[in-house]
């Protein structure tokens, strides 16, 4: 079971080609490969999952939150028949699996990032933010763009005992609220940026110039 791109870690990216050879490596040694897409999928990394990258299609994949479009708790576990008709009836009971309710937003949120393209607004704008973000390299404190779509990440410079228990990152995270711009630090010097799907061109560089002010007024 693997992220396609590790969230909470920091929005670490795998090398192209590595899902492909994570699921020959499973099949080899018949382990099912499974995809966890609760954070990437549903076009947060520029597609409808983030194993479409490598044109990957895992044995199982899991879904979550941006599944109900922060209407109802929602998620959901694909896979073939042949998977799944090995749980046999009575095996496998879930006091809310399948509510009806739940069901209906789900479709319809489905419905709106395949209706509003918004797999392709996520590619272009994390497209323009990462550009913008690299054009800081070098005069900023950002030592490291990286992500895919609009799950993002800057990992700030910060020699060790320099800057106090909290941190830069966290510092700056402060210097962004102040300027109108939320987002918060992981693993310490690592920031974040996960914006809506649905953000404009114009959004992203009204955040790019919050975020170039922000760190301008560092110590």
């Amino acid at each position: 079971m693997v992220e396609p791109v590790q969230g909470e870690a920091g929005v670490v990216v795998p090398d192209d080609g590595y899902m492909q050879k994570c699921k020959e490596l499973c099949h080899k040694h018949n382990v099912l490969f499974i995809a966890d897409e609760v954070q990437t999928g549903l076009c947060r990394t520029g597609h409808r999952l983030a194993v479409d990258y490598d044109e990957c299609k895992p044995d199982m994949v899991v879904l979550g939150k941006a599944l109900s479009g922060g209407v109802l708790p929602v998620s959901a576990v694909l896979a073939s028949d042949e998977i799944m008709l090995t749980l046999k009836p009575g095996e496998h009971g879930s006091t809310y699996g399948g509510n009806p309710l739940a069901c209906k937003v789900a479709t319809a949120a489905l419905e709106v990032l395949r209706d509003e393209k918004l797999d392709e607004n996520s590619h272009a704008r994390g497209e323009q933010l990462r550009d913008g973000l690299s054009n800081m390299m070098g005069t900023t404190a950002i030592e490291q763009v990286r992500g895919r779509g609009l799950l993002n990440a800057i990992v700030i410079k910060e020699p060790k005992g320099s800057y106090g228990d909290t941190g830069k990152a966290w510092d700056l995270c402060l210097r962004m609220m102040e300027n109108g711009l939320l987002a918060k630090p992981t693993h310490g010097n690592i920031i974040r940026f996960a914006p809506p799907l649905t953000i404009s061109e114009s959004e992203i560089d009204t955040c790019l110039g919050i975020i170039e002010k922000s760190l301008g007024q560092l110590d």
